[in-house]
């Protein structure tokens, strides 16, 4: 029996398999993307009352992104989200090489025991009050460095890059560019971290990915509107419901019934604006993604 084109014959059993495991796979696809398509069909419908189900939009209209754009929170967000990625991204990438090249390294002393005290960490924590108390004595309540210091390094992201250099840096070529005079730093800058660029890549979205959907520090520690994340104004606008309680304060009728018609229209155009960033960086990284996994397929 010939299934899809394929040229070689399956059994009965090897067919009905493949027709339920891709049927399954259909309705797992189906049930994931719908949602995303509906916030896109959502956000360029002028029917915002209307949630019926749909595939496209019943009253095309750009009045969900113009509300975002005029939005000067959303504007403020953005540039702050964008700074805490990419700084925040670049301390995480510095300090998880630090700790995973060394680590790697089977000369190091004491090797076994810095390991155990990085897993240690991933199963017992101070908690969240021991947490804010050690980032108020360092003074970086309402900071930026309150959003980039506490996180500086994922010991599971630290353990998959160690792993990398482990498995990808022979011994050998670290021996041979010695014996030409190469010092532990040029080493790493210039052969280790080259050969790395999979795995630099992957690691390196996942901190940016953590980083731009963070909220939860910002809620600990920031209380200036100034330096909230995009995350934070979403949160206001769909958590709380609320675009501006300020201007609400009066109790007036007309302005109250204006701003919640305004938050209906910006909910689905600001969730498609928030993910963009990430959608853009994606396809240029999904590569390395790949070759990930292919080179711990053949290896082993």
């Amino acid at each position: 029996m010939k299934l899809f084109g394929k040229g070689r014959k399956l059994s009965r059993e090897d067919a009905a398999f493949l027709l339920v495991d891709n049927l399954l796979v259909l309705f797992v696809f189906l049930a994931v993307a719908y949602p995303l398509w509906y916030i896109v069909v959502m956000s360029f419908d002028g029917d915002i009352y209307n949630t019926a189900l749909r595939l496209l939009p019943s009253k095309f209209s750009l009045n969900g992104y113009k509300a975002v754009f005029s939005y000067s929170k959303v504007w403020i967000g953005y540039a702050n989200s964008l700074y805490y990625m990419v700084a925040g991204t670049l301390i995480n990438m510095a300090v998880t090489i630090c700790a995973a090249y060394p680590l790697s390294r089977r000369d190091i002393r004491g090797r076994r025991f810095f390991n155990l005290l990085f897993v240690f960490t991933m199963y017992f924590s101070g908690g969240m009050i021991p947490g804010y108390l050690l980032v108020s004595s360092l003074g970086m309540i309402d900071t930026t460095w309150a959003m980039l210091i506490p996180g500086a390094m994922s010991v599971y992201n630290m353990i998959v890059m160690r792993t990398y250099f482990e498995s990808s840096i022979p011994g050998e070529l670290r021996e041979a560019a010695s014996i030409d005079g190469c010092n532990n730093m040029v080493f790493l800058f210039r052969i280790v971290l080259p050969l790395s660029t999979p795995i630099l890549a992957v690691i390196g979205m996942f901190y940016a990915v953590g980083h731009w959907n963070s909220y939860f520090n910002a809620l600990l520690y920031l209380n200036d509107g100034d330096r909230y994340p995009l995350q934070m104004i979403i949160r206001e606008i769909l958590v709380i419901n609320s675009v501006d309680s300020s201007s609400m304060s009066d109790f007036d009728p007309e302005v109250a019934s204006q701003m919640l018609e305004r938050m209906q229209i910006m909910r689905y155009s600001l969730v498609v604006v928030a993910s963009l960033p990430m959608l853009v960086i994606f396809p240029f990284v999904q590569k390395y993604f790949v070759k990930g996994m292919m080179i711990g397929a053949v290896k082993g």
